[in-house]
């Protein structure tokens, strides 16, 4: 990489230094690696072992640890720690070959300037490749606002796609609730026409159900987002993902759950609140 890299990809240390134009000049063997390279060359870093000066053998070739970058996490490739820098003039001559180069990054003024910046990269790899107008690019441009934008398409995709299977899940679920509670008042006849007899009235009956189906609903929403913490957990840990878990995204599964088993709970609760307190003594 040269030194310009770093404010490129806003690279930060966590200590040591950057290796500036005279060690890219000079081909140094340095190199800054990331937290995780830090932490499986050296056990004792994450304990506070220092690393700066430290050597390590790249394809055989000893380099000299300048810096160890500061913590980025998981990106959209992988992990972001697990890197190794070097300078560019060093990979060419001592590693790589001079014809090894393979990408550029390139950054532009401001987002507005993004599409005219990638017209005129177009425009002068094919100068300096000589390429004629009917053959097509042997190079590939990447902006990150096309890569931006089709990362939000994908999402909001996804975003409907989950939305209706969770609508239907709902639907699914607050049925089940309903018929359960349905079966509940009809097994319970007899006792709700006794509470009847000694003085309880309908909204009193009313109330108990409707809490018997929310606390149905309560139960099986803590289940599912239980589940669904460990899920995402468990994906996390398989693909080295970050994961986070927005508290008020389980708060706004927990009120789901409570509106769905009210909803579906109102007419077994109403059916219960409304029958006659001696046809319900008579139910065998």
């Amino acid at each position: 990489m040269r030194s310009e890299y770093q404010q490129l990809q806003n690279w930060q240390l966590a200590e040591g230094g950057f290796f500036g134009p005279q060690e890219d000049a000079e081909a140094r063997n340095v190199a800054l690696i990331g937290q995780t390279v830090a932490r499986n060359l050296f056990p004792g870093f994450a304990n506070g072992q220092p690393v700066i000066g430290e050597l390590i053998r790249i394809r055989n070739v000893p380099f000299t640890i300048a810096g160890v970058l500061a913590a980025k996490g998981a990106g959209a490739g992988g992990d972001q720690d697990d890197t190794i820098l070097i300078p560019f003039e060093t990979g060419q001559v001592r590693m790589f070959g001079p014809s090894a180069l393979n990408s550029i990054s390139v950054q532009a003024a401001d987002a507005e300037q993004m599409a005219a910046t990638s017209e005129q990269i177009t425009r002068l790899l094919r100068e300096r490749h000589r390429l004629r107008a009917v053959v097509a690019d042997d190079f590939t441009i990447r902006n990150n606002n096309d890569l931006l934008q089709t990362v939000q398409g994908v999402s909001e995709t996804m975003t409907l796609l989950l939305g209706g299977v969770a609508a239907v899940s709902l639907l699914v679920g607050g049925i089940g609730i309903m018929n359960i509670m349905l079966v509940s008042v009809t097994e319970r006849t007899r006792e709700i026409g006794i509470r009847m007899a000694i003085g309880a009235r309908g909204s009193d009956i009313l109330a108990q159900f409707l809490t018997e189906a929310l606390v149905l609903s309560l139960i099986g929403g803590l289940i599912g987002i239980a589940c669904g913490v460990a899920i995402a957990v468990g994906l996390s840990q398989l693909g080295n993902w970050a994961t986070s878990i927005p508290l008020a995204a389980i708060g706004v599964a927990f009120g789901f759950s409570a509106l769905v088993g009210i909803f579906f709970g109102i007419y077994p609760a109403r059916k219960a609140s409304r029958l006659d307190p001696i046809e319900a003594l008579r139910y065998q």
